[in-house]
């Protein structure tokens, strides 16, 4: 299988902000499921710990797992598409908040690049993606900015092209921001690497697969 998985995880999410596309497979995230409740969705799988909502959802579309436990309740999610065999996952209420778990749902990211998937986050007037030996174009329509990092080891063959800042061919490593604050232009855009994994994020309120293109 392919498709889209949404994952609504703990970070509050305002009802008129949560946009899920039409045929994903809904996660509640722990207290994501407040949010969904509050947006009256009902999710195909809830997840989680439980101790961010303060309560054990019961019936056959909940997990449980302990609270002493290595992954996050985002990632926990992630793992249960990832069974089910979704390529693709949009995530939100993982932005914002602690810095910890901000960092975790930006790691996440990588882990879905390491299984073959993509995952995009998306809150606090930003988006976040990443990607391993590919790339992602941007239609002429976004604006604001738009920052890449490299994602664990060295990214080679970085090319940034269409925005103010351009990179060709570049050596990008993790211990120093060359890639931060970039623009976008109101030109086509988009940014590559051929060897290594980029964390991009760039100003927007949704993800709006119109405007991005995997490369």
């Amino acid at each position: 299988m392919s498709g889209l998985c949404c994952i609504v995880s703990a970070r509050p999410v305002r009802a008129e902000k949560l946009m899920i596309p039409d045929g994903a497979f809904v996660i509640a995230a722990d207290a994501g499921l407040r949010t969904l409740r509050t947006a009256g969705v009902a999710p195909d799988l809830i997840v989680g710990d439980f101790d961010s909502l303060g309560e054990k959802p019961t019936g056959e579309r909940v997990v449980c797992h302990p609270p002493e436990k290595d992954d996050t309740d985002t990632l926990l999610a992630v793992r249960e598409g990832l069974a089910r065999g979704y390529d693709r996952f949009l995530i939100y209420g993982g932005l914002g908040g602690r810095l910890d778990h901000t960092l975790a749902n930006l790691q996440t990211l990588g882990f879905l690049c390491a299984h073959g998937a993509r995952g995009y986050l998306v809150g606090e007037g930003i988006a976040a993606t990443a990607f391993q030996n590919g790339g992602l174009a941007f239609r002429d329509t976004l604006r604001g900015t738009v920052s890449v990092f490299a994602l664990g080891a060295d990214a080679k063959g970085v090319c940034e092209r269409g925005l103010k800042y351009a990179l060709d061919d570049y050596t990008m490593g993790a211990d120093f921001p060359v890639g931060v604050s970039n623009e976008f232009t109101g030109a086509p855009s988009e940014i590559t690497v051929r060897d290594g994994t980029l964390l991009v994020v760039w100003s927007a309120d949704k993800i709006d697969f119109d405007t991005i293109t995997e490369l």
